[in-house]
């Protein structure tokens, strides 16, 4: 599998509407905001077949991670590992960015333990489903 960054949106939105909008019933104007034109674009790649994404957003000191998702059949192979690490490798080159933060799914709070992040602040609806804002330092 190789991770790039990249400017095929269509690709990202593609992912986005099979993982979030198909599987998850985020609303589509939740999921399709304004944000896409300002970001730094993530898309991992299997034998040539785009399985996952995510979306950096720079905020000041803070590099945003969103909209990471992998496409099922490759699920349970360490991509959404690699994308998370892949995601703070891109941080780390944005002047002035010294801390990753994320809104994880409640469910996938482990993982992003496994991480390195520390989950903070309370739990919160983001499209009818719980999560919570987590940060690491870069």
């Amino acid at each position: 599998m190789r991770i790039e960054q990249t400017d095929d949106l269509a690709a990202c939105h593609a992912l986005r509407r099979t993982v979030f909008i198909e599987e998850q019933n985020v609303p589509e104007a939740e999921e399709m905001d304004d944000l896409d034109g300002e970001a730094i674009h993530l898309l991992a790649w299997q034998d040539d077949v785009p399985v996952g994404t995510a979306r950096l957003l720079i905020r000041g000191d803070i590099g945003k991670i969103g909209r990471v998702c992998v496409l099922p059949q490759a699920r349970g192979t360490g991509l959404g590992a690699q994308l998370i690490r892949a995601s703070m490798d891109v941080l780390r080159t944005q002047p002035g960015v010294t801390t990753a933060k994320l809104g994880a799914q409640t469910h996938a709070i482990g993982f992003y333990e496994k991480l390195g992040f520390v989950a903070q602040g309370p739990v919160y609806d983001d499209a009818g489903i719980p999560h919570r804002d987590m940060t690491r330092e870069l």
